[in-house]
């Protein structure tokens, strides 16, 4: 029942509160959709932290939709072996995971540590960090350690299977039975972010303002008194 629950019911429960809880806060908090933004308070820590972070999880964000979504097979078809990928998971996955991990890093320590950062967080921003933290951390061990430690493992075979099989539903919890533990805490953790992320800042993250590449000009002109 536990491994029913993890890898059948809680994903899906996920999936819904993601979307559902989006639709909501849209239409009842439209003014609440913001980072809330404390740069006025604190630059410097802000900008190195969030330049790391967003430098990484882009590449590390890709990497995950190749291994996650793209089957086994069709990379082999292509002409890439296991051990190409592997190597290019190990190392070049591995820097970006560390590059966005520092990044994290500097983003919570900033906002526990510094007195004035801390009074304008919330409860739901701290957690956020946190999860974020441990998400970034255990998926980056998992990618170096992990795949290191257990000779034989490779995810593609199990939890990538796991993963597209949510999209037919028709999720199979067995395969998910000897994914080592750092593994299982990385997928289960960014899908418990994925249910938080409606009532958090991360909503912003849809909030990117393409029009300006197209708006006209803002004219300032002097005015003489």
């Amino acid at each position: 029942m536990i491994e029913q629950f993890l890898w059948v019911i809680f994903p899906y429960l996920c999936i819904v509160i993601f979307i559902v809880g989006h639709i909501f806060r849209y239409r009842y908090d439209q003014f609440g959709w913001t980072a809330k933004s404390s740069e006025f308070i604190e630059k410097k820590q802000l900008v190195i932290g969030s330049s790391l972070f967003h430098f990484g999880i882009i590449p590390v964000f890709l990497g995950h939709v190749s291994g996650l979504l793209i089957p086994k097979t069709w990379t082999q078809a292509v002409g890439i072996t296991d051990e190409l990928y592997h190597l290019g998971a190990i190392w070049i996955g591995g820097f970006f995971g560390l590059v966005t991990l520092i990044g994290m890093f500097i983003l919570t320590s900033r906002r526990l540590t510094i007195k004035n950062v801390r009074k304008l967080s919330s409860a739901s921003d701290i957690l956020v960090n946190f999860i974020l933290l441990l998400i970034v951390f255990f998926g980056l061990y998992a990618a170096i350690v992990t795949n290191k430690v257990i000779s034989g493992f490779d995810y593609r075979d199990s939890l990538s299977v796991w993963f597209r099989s949510l999209f037919v539903f028709r999720p199979d919890p067995a395969l998910m039975m000897y994914v080592p533990f750092t593994f299982k805490m990385h997928i289960l953790l960014s899908f418990l972010l994925f249910a938080l992320w409606p009532f958090t800042r991360l909503v912003h993250v849809w909030s990117i303002p393409l029009n300006y590449a197209g708006r006209s000009y803002i004219l300032y002109r002097k005015h003489d008194y």
